[in-house]
C-alpha cells in the first residue's frame, strides 16, 4: 500500500520544520491535527512509514520513530518540479455540492489549477471568507487523498469578464481555453489536434502553457456566454454524446487532457 500523505501548511505557525533546511535524519515532530490524523484515526505506529508535503512540490518520506511523541525521523527529501504544461478548471458554482465534487475529483486526476466562476445560471453563491476556505480544505483532502506533491492554486472569484479576459491573454500567450457545451460542433479530436500543437510550441520556446476547461452548472452555460468566450479565443467542445453533471464534466475533460499529457504513463 501506498504510504499516506499529509499535508502541511508551510505558512503556519504550527509547521513542524523548515522546508528548505529538512534533511535525510531530522527527527520532526508532527502537528496536533496531523498526529490525530495519522496516529488515531489511521491507527499508524511506532514503524510505519507516511509521506509529508507542503503541497508546493516538497516530498518527505518519513518513519514513525516514536508513536506516544508523535515523533517521525526523516527517509528522504525530493521536490517534484511544476509541469511545464498546466490544466486549469474554471468551474462554475453549482448547489448541493456538485462544483466540490468537480475539484475534488479533478485534483485527484491532476487539475494545476481551479478557479470558481459565478456563471449566469449559477444558482449557488460564493460566499469571500467561508466558501473559499472549504474549496481549499476539499482541494487538501483531495491532494492528501492521491498522494499529490502540489497543492492546485485556488483562483479568485471569476465572473464572466474576468473568464472573457482570460481566454484572451491565453489566444496571446499561445494557451488554449476548452468551453464543454452539449451543442458544440467541435469534437474531442479537434481538441487532441490542438493538444498536439500546444506541446510542438512549448517545446520550440521553452515557455510553460496552460490549458483551460470551462464547465458550467447544473443549467449549462449560457449560450451568450459562449460565445463571448469563442469570440475571445476559446475553443467550444462537445464532449461525447452523454451529458455529464457539472461535478463529471470538468474531471472528465481533467482526465483525458492527462491522459494526452503522459501523466498516467
Amino acid at each position: 500500500m501506498t504510504d499516506p500523505l499529509f499535508l502541511f501548511d508551510s505558512n503556519s505557525d504550527d509547521t513542524p520544520l523548515n522546508c528548505d533546511e529538512v534533511h535525510t535524519g531530522w527527527k520532526i515532530t508532527l502537528p496536533q491535527g496531523m498526529r490525530r490524523h495519522a496516529l488515531q484515526a489511521m491507527r499508524l505506529k511506532t514503524g510505519d512509514t507516511l509521506q509529508l508535503s507542503d503541497g508546493q512540490g516538497l516530498r518527505i518520506y518519513a518513519a514513525i520513530d516514536d508513536a506516544n511523541a508523535g515523533l517521525v525521523e526523516v527517509l528522504s527529501v525530493g521536490k517534484e518540479p511544476k509541469p511545464v504544461t498546466r490544466l486549469a478548471l474554471i468551474q462554475a458554482l453549482a448547489k448541493t455540492g456538485h462544483d466540490e465534487q468537480a475539484i475534488d475529483m479533478a485534483t485527484q486526476l491532476g487539475v494545476d489549477t481551479v478557479i470558481p466562476w459565478q456563471a449566469h445560471r449559477s444558482i449557488a453563491k460564493w460566499k469571500q471568507g467561508r466558501t473559499d476556505r472549504k474549496w481549499h480544505n476539499v482541494l487538501a483532502g483531495a491532494l492528501e487523498q492521491s498522494r499529490r506533491a502540489w497543492l492546485p492554486e485556488l483562483g479568485e472569484l471569476a465572473d464572466d469578464d474576468d473568464v472573457i479576459a482570460i481566454c484572451r491573454r491565453a489566444s496571446v500567450h499561445g494557451d488554449l481555453v476548452i468551453v464543454l457545451h452539449q451543442d458544440a460542433t467541435a469534437t474531442w479530436t479537434q481538441i487532441r489536434e490542438s493538444m498536439d500543437r500546444l506541446g510542438d510550441a512549448s517545446l520550440e520556446d521553452g515557455k510553460a502553457r496552460t490549458v483551460y476547461v470551462i464547465v458550467g452548472p447544473e443549467g449549462g452555460i449560457a449560450e451568450d456566454e459562449v460565445g463571448s468566450f469563442v469570440d475571445a479565443g476559446a475553443v467550444s467542445c462537445v464532449l461525447g454524446h452523454n451529458i455529464l453533471r457539472a461535478s463529471l464534466a470538468g474531471p472528465a475533460a481533467i482526465s483525458l487532457l492527462s491522459e494526452m499529457l503522459g501523466r498516467f504513463a
